[in-house]
């Protein structure tokens, strides 16, 4: 399923049909604060996507929802028309709050509008990959899927979407929107000190199914902090690219779609996330999360 990439690290997968770089790019943070309104720096914006591709990166998460608009019509003023390589994934089912909150869009007729709103904004006759957004702010919560999930499956029908996702879901909602239409990726919280999805992981790399983290550094208390601080400057790295380069050794399924407002950043997380880890320096980072 995964094959060797010529220059980014972890190589390529195939999503269904589409094969994308396993080292993507998450477009949120090109939003403005709080992923509301226009960048500080429109122009800087347009690089960073502009260096994501000349990279070599072929896969690019974004969705209606930041800004709201402002990443997608972000992603079409710098990269449309688009090059054949690369792969747009968005998100539907949350919106946004005059308080800059996320609150659901989960109705069929939310999810039919955030489709169109999705296609508009990117310049797209069809969407690569739509994730249904689940859960809230906080995190997955339980809870049938089966009226959004059958809502995307019936665009994907008409042919307005290629391939299917699901996003801040439990494994059960995994398994049920599994049921109803085929799933290319699951996208979770999930790093070396929130390790929840392990099992999950497995089961879906068996399956040829992607799972795509975020928040690679998020939710570390200040001990699991220390420790992958201990490991990054024994490599001579920072503690993001130690959090990188583990998530692509830990299943060949794993997608990386860290974001940045920076092309320097960019770089160095592209760099960061090829960095060689030693068998001592694994089993360091195995046991934080325990």
């Amino acid at each position: 399923m995964s094959t060797p990439a010529r220059t980014l690290p972890g190589g390529t997968w195939t999503l269904g049909d589409l094969t994308v770089t396993r080292f993507g790019y998450g477009a949120m943070q090109l939003a403005g604060p709080w992923v509301m309104g226009p960048p500080a720096d429109r122009d800087g914006a347009l690089a960073v996507l502009r260096e994501a591709v000349d990279l070599g990166i072929t896969h690019i998460d974004t969705s209606d929802a930041y800004g709201p608009r402002v990443t997608n019509e972000l992603i079409r003023e710098a990269l449309h028309p688009y090059p054949e390589s690369l792969r747009i994934a968005t998100k539907v089912g949350a919106t946004r709050d005059e308080q800059g909150g996320w609150p659901p869009a989960r109705r069929p007729e939310d999810l039919r509008r955030q489709v169109h709103e999705n296609l508009e904004s990117l310049g797209l006759d069809v969407l690569d990959l739509v994730n249904l957004r689940l859960g809230d702010a906080e995190g997955p919560r339980p809870g049938s899927l089966a009226e959004a999930f059958g809502t995307l499956a019936d665009l994907q029908r008409q042919g307005l979407i290629r391939h299917l996702g699901v996003s801040n879901a439990t494994a059960e909602q995994v398994a049920e929107a599994r049921s109803i239409a085929p799933i290319v990726c699951v996208q979770n919280m999930y790093n070396l000190a929130h390790r929840g999805d392990d099992a999950l992981i497995d089961r879906l790399a068996a399956d040829g199914v992607a799972y795509v983290p975020f928040f690679p550094l998020g939710g570390f208390t200040p001990l699991q902090s220390s420790a992958l601080s201990a490991v990054a400057a024994r490599a001579g790295a920072a503690p993001v690219s130690v959090a990188l380069a583990w998530l692509l050794r830990r299943s060949p399924n794993i997608l990386l779609i860290p974001g940045t407002s920076s092309t320097a950043h960019l770089r160095e997380n592209v760099a960061g996330a090829g960095l060689s880890l030693s068998e001592e320096d694994l089993a360091e980072l195995d046991g934080i999360s325990r």
